[in-house]
């Protein structure tokens, strides 16, 4: 079994190196550092895939409305946050609640979520096997290295019947909480899990769903995903996130319209060959409460 990071150490190592790049990058896509949130009729909005179609679906829909987008696409997610708290971007779409939850703890942040868009699986895939049941004894399993998504991981494996965690696992589960398993973990990076299974240095691997699209894995691949209908994947609904001072601004229940415009959830839809699960129905008043609670969980393992 691999040796266990501690989660801390890996939040620490993740939160340096982010800020490192971040005065630079946030220059760079600022435009000079203005805040934006002055001036009401333009939402400027920090996302990982602002070259994606809906984009253009949602600007049109808000410029219905009076409303200018201005969409900036950063690949960090910490700069994507931290843009938001400095005021340099008004909102940003990326990341679950977990993640949020991690960046309020661990960088001072109080950003909330304003809204919910969709809960995306994270699958076990495999070149080698048709099965889980075909999968052997001491076989290597890639897994991703960030402490969310390697808690999540750990579930799914759980969930798959490949490891038990301790008192049942939970978002914040790490490698020192496998009590038995039947495989050999690797973590890498999220972005190497893919590569993890092309160069067999793993039999199989969990990836989510972005790194399985960019890395051509096929649904055919997959032996076992989260169940998108279970209570337990709460903490990975995507949200809206903005700074609690700005919370109750009404231009964002209009950006929050827009994205689950029927042209708009069919275009993401495609995006991610119907590999999600859309959560609109959730309020902000609801993911708050889910937050508040990761966070004070997070508090706790600290």
């Amino acid at each position: 079994m691999t040796t266990h990071r501690a989660f801390k150490k890996t939040l620490t190592a993740l939160g340096v190196l982010a800020t490192g790049a971040l005065t630079l990058s946030m220059a760079a896509c600022s435009g000079g550092g203005e805040d934006t949130s002055s001036d009401e009729s333009t939402i400027v909005i920090g996302a990982d895939d602002a070259t994606e179609p809906h984009w253009q679906i949602i600007t049109d829909k808000l410029a219905d409305e009076g409303i200018t987008l201005e969409v900036r696409n950063l690949t960090d997610g910490v700069q994507l946050n931290q843009g938001v708290q400095d005021g340099e971007l008004d909102i940003n779409l990326f990341q679950h609640l977990i993640f949020l939850a991690d960046f309020n703890v661990n960088s001072g942040g109080d950003l909330v979520p304003v809204g919910a868009t969709a809960v995306y699986p994270l699958a076990l895939y495999s070149k080698d096997f048709a099965s889980v049941d075909e999968i052997p004894e001491g076989a290597t399993v890639a897994i991703p290295d960030n402490p969310t998504n390697l808690s999540r991981a750990l579930l799914n494996l759980q969930a798959a019947g490949l490891v038990t965690l301790a008192d049942g696992g939970n978002a914040y589960s790490t490698e020192a909480d496998i009590e038995e398993s039947s495989v050999e973990i690797l973590p890498v990076d999220s972005n190497q899990t893919v590569t993890a299974l092309n160069d067999g240095s793993a039999q199989a691997a969990v990836v989510n769903n972005t790194q399985a699209q960019k890395g051509g894995l096929g649904d055919d691949l997959i032996l076992y995903k989260d169940d998108l209908d279970s209570p337990d994947l709460e903490p990975y609904i995507n949200v809206f996130a903005v700074k609690d001072e700005n919370k109750d601004d009404p231009r964002w229940q209009k950006l929050i319209d827009a994205y689950h415009s029927t042209e708009v959830e069919e275009s993401v839809t495609e995006l991610n060959q119907g590999n999600l699960q859309f959560k609109a129905d959730y309020t902000a008043e609801q993911l708050t409460d889910i937050l508040t609670d990761l966070e004070t969980k997070l508090e706790e393992v600290k």
